[in-house]
């Protein structure tokens, strides 16, 4: 009984076949390195695990416990408010900087190629060595802005002791330091846009605000959205500036949620409670980011 010879792989099968055996070890090593810390994480917020009862790490007869806390934890929705407010106020500044130096910055002289450069140094200094350069500003005694307006008659006082300007005062440096992406990126997407377009709208009347409302604005906002969703992110990271700024003061003004989890798990030895608020981080992030994603990109569609 004779059987028919089976068909040779094709061109395409073989390519796909060679793509993925050569993903496979990244994708292994990726999921080493982000899926199970993620599982682990999720796995002991569902326990009461402390360091003061290492008996308790296994222990699942009520998972929720965490969780259930986290709702009648006032330092716990206060951290959130304020990490809303932090989040809203430096994405909006690094959108809004960044768009406008980028505007001022297109073009392709020599001069405005160095200026750019210079505008990027905030973006790759370490973020503990911005907060340090950040902490010298903000301390009167030593910083350069204080001594400068005493200078001139306008003495102030610390912004990072005062609790009406201490948030203030991170998002503006977590603002200088990240705010060259933005302009990276949407000085990239400047040099996509056609000359046509442009020089037609010029002959026809339109002035600058027209050719950057009706004209511009459609060709960035793609980036613009991808900018907001990378320093929305960015944003629930800004601890090394509260570590070395504020410790979360003055009090707990700013004290966001990332930096309460840190104080539980490491002051106080909570580590499932933490491991909550940090599920719960990861959680919000993912549901802001797609939201801020699904609304930007509709309204591209929509032009």
């Amino acid at each position: 009984m004779s059987t028919a010879p089976l068909p040779s792989l094709t061109w395409a099968s073989q390519r796909q076949r060679a793509f993925l055996l050569g993903l496979t070890p990244s994708l292994i090593a990726l999921a080493v390195v982000t899926l199970v810390p993620t599982l682990v994480l999720i796995v002991v917020s569902l326990t009461p695990l402390s360091m003061t009862n290492p008996a308790a790490t296994f222990r699942f007869d009520d998972p929720l416990v965490n969780y259930r806390q986290l709702l009648h934890d006032t330092r716990f929705l206060d951290s959130v408010r304020t990490q809303l407010k932090l989040s809203v106020a430096s994405v909006t500044l690094q959108l809004a900087i960044g768009l406008g130096l980028a505007l001022l910055l297109n073009g392709k002289s020599a001069l405005l190629r160095g200026v750019r450069t210079v505008f990027l140094i905030p973006m790759v200094l370490p973020p503990i060595v911005a907060a340090l350069i950040w902490k010298i500003i903000y301390t009167p005694d030593i910083s350069p802005l204080h001594h400068a307006l005493e200078a001139a008659g306008y003495p102030a006082s610390s912004l990072i002791a005062n609790p009406s300007t201490a948030l203030w005062a991170i998002a503006a440096a977590d603002t200088w330091q990240w705010f060259p992406f933005t302009m990276l990126m949407v000085l990239a997407a400047l040099q996509t846009i056609p000359d046509d377009p442009l020089e037609a709208a010029s002959l026809d009347g339109a002035n600058r605000w027209q050719l950057f409302r009706f004209i511009m604005l459609p060709y960035l906002r793609p980036v613009l959205v991808v900018c907001g969703l990378f320093r929305l992110i960015d944003s629930f990271k800004a601890f090394p500036l509260i570590y070395v700024l504020t410790d979360g003061g003055p009090g707990t003004v700013t004290e966001v949620t990332n930096y309460y989890s840190f104080i539980e798990a490491f002051n106080f030895s909570y580590w499932g409670y933490a491991s909550a608020i940090a599920t719960v981080i990861l959680v919000g992030v993912f549901l802001l980011s797609w939201l801020v994603g699904k609304l930007g990109w509709n309204g591209h569609d929509a032009d």
